[in-house]
């Protein structure tokens, strides 16, 4: 199976790269007016330009070039500071992808732990609280709950700084308190689905003939749930969060502007205010790659989680 998904994944992503790159072809950005922003060039210079850059070539031409750029691991260059793409994608990623995995683990976490006390004390009045507030945080916006927490959180009691961002490697604290606040912020409404989607899930097992005849065999209650009814209630919440791995990728560029936090959404932003479809297209098609490669750990959890997909496959 897991050869099947790699196969895929070679027209999946060639696809993803074509995608990208006829929308930013019709898009209205022009790297001629980027590079010359501010300046007045005259009609041989901008020819000049076209050429150097291939951008008089057909568009079938111009997107095998542009392939075969990528499959060298050249992103081309920017028009506005003559620097690599690829330069600029690989110092700004360690920042989202921080930023993503910590928001994960924070709603894997949090969807865990509160939903199965949901299922556990099913229609209780535990599950019927867990229930209203994942209710809520799933109708909350994340760059609504990052303006609250830098309100009430940041500026009101002091104890996150508003913006910002700490090298690990300066100071381990620094990093984790300039982090914290945009992890949650990005993690929460994610955290508040999959809350709901475990507790049906562990609803769900729980009604089932083996966990009681586990029950009457003896077995302790934390037994029984955590090594069987658990493992068992996980595969369609990994289906929900194999999907929302994508939202956590697109929500970082929201939040790290909100932040201040010089990683992949910074770097998007600036480059479409100022008009630099080179990096545009770097960015979306290194956060589409990921996402590709992450639904593809995700299908190794699968394996793991359920054994009868590894007898099948």
């Amino acid at each position: 199976m897991l050869a099947r998904r790699i196969v895929l994944l070679v027209p999946l992503l060639l696809g993803i790269v074509l995608f990208v790159f006829l929308v930013m072809r019709f898009a209205n950005t022009d790297p001629t007016s980027a590079y010359f922003q501010g300046s007045n060039p005259t009609p041989e210079q901008l020819h000049e330009f076209r050429e150097e850059n291939g951008l008089l070539d057909p568009l079938p031409v111009r997107y095998v070039n542009f392939v075969g750029d990528l499959l060298r691991g050249d992103m081309g260059i920017s028009v506005l500071n003559r620097g690599e793409v690829l330069d600029q994608v690989t110092t700004a990623l360690p920042l989202t992808l921080q930023l993503t995995f910590m928001g994960l683990g924070i709603a894997v976490v949090l969807s865990l732990v509160f939903g199965v006390i949901a299922a556990v004390y099913r229609d209780r009045l535990p599950d019927q609280v867990i229930r209203v507030v994942s209710l809520i945080g799933v109708a909350a916006p994340g760059f609504w709950l990052a303006l609250l927490m830098i309100q009430y959180l940041a500026v009101g009691a002091g104890w996150f700084p508003t913006s910002g961002y700490v090298n690990p490697a300066d100071s381990f604290t620094g990093w984790l308190k300039t982090m914290t606040l945009p992890a949650f912020a990005l993690s929460l409404p994610v955290a508040a689905q999959l809350t709901r989607i475990v507790r049906t899930s562990m609803v769900e097992e729980l009604d089932k003939d083996y966990v009681r005849t586990a029950t009457g065999s003896g077995l302790p209650p934390v037994v029984v749930v955590g090594r069987n009814v658990l493992r068992n209630a996980l595969i369609t919440p990994l289906t929900v969060l194999g999907l929302r791995v994508g939202y956590l990728l697109g929500g970082a560029v929201v939040i790290e502007t909100i932040f201040a936090l010089p990683g992949m959404g910074s770097l998007m932003i600036t480059a479409v205010k100022n008009g630099d479809p080179a990096v545009v297209q770097g960015v979306v098609i290194t956060v589409a790659v990921g996402f590709v490669v992450v639904n593809l750990l995700i299908d190794v959890l699968y394996l793991l989680v359920n054994p009868r997909l590894r007898g099948a496959a």
